[in-house]
């Protein structure tokens, strides 16, 4: 679990340097094949795996955490405090890390908000059944595109609710005050449950986990083929024949992630069932230098940001000098940034810097008695 989660950890740095670095991030999709190269496309895709991967081990971690002996109740109250403090750092340093400022009228909601409200739900959900709670999971991974025509106007003074629940934009909550919704709860909730049961799992013996996780991780897999080949239910967004096989192929590749589908889900969780039953075969020597970032993810989020942030205030002055902070008042300006050879430079940098930041952390975390340790 942990080299799977550093895994994630490292590649997610690949997407935020290349937002903060790659030129035309600002106005370019990376995910339109109209626009972009087969390159830039692929840098942003291999990163899909990441929120996904991040949420589901989430859940794993805990159920692991109670099945080592703590009690519902205590896990519950565990979970309902971190929960809650993960949504504070999403609204206040996480939302000045990604803005450069803390900027009270306008809040960004991502990843970090759906891990705390996440937890904040699991909290109630561990009293049940670990099957009722997979079946609750499962049921908003699988059924929630069924609701995909339902606008937030149908709820009428409860238009706010469907928008956090499950359509991203813009969300005015109070004069001049307003949420950027990026990632909706639903189905990320959903993905945190299954991750729970998915614990369960693993307490099994070595071998028959091993084998469930194959099984499970095939089956997603076998499922996006066949569902996304059939251009139906399942995502919003239809491949379609490109230019050239290879970009057909990318097409079949490009699932929404703003909220989730399905075809995006099983796409990414599929294969990394798969590679988590390879690692319960062994692990690869230089492979186990990413559990120093899988064991602290939240220090290396916060942190990661931080360097980033900084970089690219560098990268800025760099190329516009004293003109930098005018020229950056709303914005990068259009001529900001530089290709993908420079990202890739910048990203291994940037891991290189915090691997032995999160090193001497996750040491200092192990070894400490400090509960307060275990909320970063």
């Amino acid at each position: 679990m942990d080299v799977l989660r550093g895994l994630v950890m490292v590649l997610m740095a690949l997407d935020h340097v290349r937002d903060h670095v790659h030129r035309g991030a600002s106005t370019v999709d990376p995910t339109d094949l109209n626009q972009v190269s087969a390159a830039l496309f692929l840098t942003r895709w291999i990163t899909h795996f990441c929120a996904p991967v991040f949420v589901l081990l989430a859940g794993t971690g805990a159920y692991l955490s109670g099945a080592r002996g703590r009690s519902r109740a205590s896990l519950s109250r565990f979970l309902l405090a971190r929960g809650l403090w993960l949504v504070l750092l999403e609204i206040t340093v996480i939302n000045a890390e990604w803005q450069f400022h803390f900027n009270s009228s306008q809040i960004i909601i991502q990843v970090i908000w759906v891990l705390g409200w996440g937890m904040v739900l699991l909290s109630g959900l561990v009293f049940l059944p670990v099957s009722a709670i997979a079946g609750i999971g499962i049921v908003m991974i699988a059924g929630h595109n069924a609701l995909d025509g339902m606008k937030p106007e149908a709820w009428g003074t409860f238009a706010w609710a469907w928008q956090l629940l499950h359509v991203p934009g813009p969300l005015a909550y109070a004069r001049g005050q307003i949420l950027i919704i990026i990632y909706p709860l639903v189905p990320w909730i959903g993905v945190m449950a299954v991750g729970y049961a998915l614990g369960a799992l693993l307490t099994h013996p070595p071998e028959s986990r091993r084998r469930a996780l194959l099984v499970l991780g095939a089956a997603l897999t076998t499922a996006f083929i066949v569902l996304r080949a059939l251009n139906g239910y399942g995502d919003p967004r239809p491949w379609s024949p490109q230019r050239n096989a290879w970009f057909t192929a990318l097409s079949f590749l490009n699932c929404q992630k703003y909220p989730p589908s399905l075809l995006f889900l099983l796409m990414t969780l599929g294969p990394s069932l798969l590679l988590l039953a390879v690692l319960e075969r062994g692990i690869w020597r230089p492979a186990r230098l990413l559990t120093v970032f899988g064991r602290v993810p939240l220090f290396y989020y916060v942190l990661h940001l931080l360097l980033i942030d900084i970089m690219a205030i560098g990268f800025a002055i760099a190329q516009f000098g004293s003109r930098a902070k005018e020229l950056f008042a709303k914005g990068p300006p259009p001529e900001y940034g530089h290709g993908l050879p420079v990202v890739y430079l910048a990203w291994i940098g940037v891991v290189a810097l915090l691997f032995p930041i999160c090193r001497w952390y996750a040491g200092h975390k192990a070894r400490s008695r400090a509960r307060l340790l275990s909320y970063l």
